[in-house]
């Protein structure tokens, strides 16, 4: 296994805090991932009275690896499918999801919040998994990711968060004026900007906001211990990359890395960026496999 500090990365990667082991395979291995597919069947997970959660789960050895996408995102994302494809390689298993009211799941958007998406990935780790697990979470899911291994520790071996927007919502909405809040509160909506968005906003209520406020985690330290890896890139302009970086000092863990990518932008799906999250679920995998 090679391991190594570096300053700079063979694909423009900047990390700080603490040591960088990597173990990348070769240079054409990870050129194979992000391409095209065969499509794998969807398949749904039933809850009683609750809207069913698609899923496509590829069996395999542990560490599995499961992707939590972003707000309103789905699991059919580049990152998710050459993740998929990568731990197919490996023959580890993996699974993607989508959350309730996004993608090929039940319900609707708007009647989603930070709590109920945070036990659907419960609901999924618990009933679709077996053994360890990596999860990588995107931006939204970065933050459940963390809500997830504190709630089962046993289960979550290491951590990725890509652009991890943890508090996010509860920090934008906190920045608007006192009479946009007022406004928002009359209307019973907030339009919350978003070039991801068709109608360029989503409509978010005072009631997600507030059950948001309930799963707010960098007021105080965060009880998580095992390995962590924050990828951010330095040009996202919806989440800050230093949202990352506070993340990384509020863990417990003293296994955490953050990558900074200079030319990223929020949705980290650019080739290298892909490459760049592949090498570092590698590691883990590569890591985890060994204490085993």
């Amino acid at each position: 296994m090679a391991a190594s500090i570096l300053k700079g990365w063979r694909f423009g990667v900047v990390r700080t805090l603490m040591r960088v082991t990597a173990t990348p395979r070769t240079k054409q291995d990870m050129n194979e991932f992000g391409g095209s597919r065969q499509k794998s069947t969807v398949q749904y997970l039933s809850r009683p009275d609750l809207p069913k959660i698609a899923y496509h789960n590829t069996k395999g050895k542990s560490p599995g690896v499961i992707f939590l996408p972003g707000f309103a995102s789905n699991m059919n994302g580049q990152k998710a499918l050459a993740l998929e494809e990568f731990c197919k390689s490996l023959g580890h298993s993996f699974l993607r999801f989508d959350y309730s009211g996004c993608g090929a799941s039940e319900g609707k958007l708007e009647d989603g919040s930070i709590g109920k998406w945070k036990k659907e990935v419960l609901s999924v780790i618990d009933e679709l998994t077996e053994g360890p697990q990596i999860l990588v979470g995107s931006s939204m899911g970065g933050w459940l990711m963390l809500h997830a291994a504190l709630a089962r520790p046993e289960k979550v071996a290491a951590l990725v968060g890509v652009a991890t927007a943890s508090d996010h919502f509860v920090t934008t909405y906190k920045s608007l004026s006192i009479e946009t809040k007022q406004e928002i509160e009359q209307k019973g909506e907030w339009r919350f900007l978003s070039k991801y968005s068709e109608e360029g906003f989503y409509k978010i209520s005072p009631e997600f906001i507030k059950d948001a406020e309930n799963h707010c985690l960098l007021h105080s330290p965060i009880p998580i211990t095992c390995p962590v890896k924050l990828i951010h890139g330095m040009k996202d302009e919806e989440v800050p990359w230093h949202v990352s970086v506070h993340v990384a000092e509020r863990l417990l863990s003293n296994d955490v890395d953050v990558v900074l990518r200079k030319h990223g932008q929020h949705r980290m799906s650019q080739p290298d960026d892909i490459k760049v999250l592949i090498f570092v679920v590698d590691d883990l995998i590569d890591k985890l496999t060994t204490l085993v």
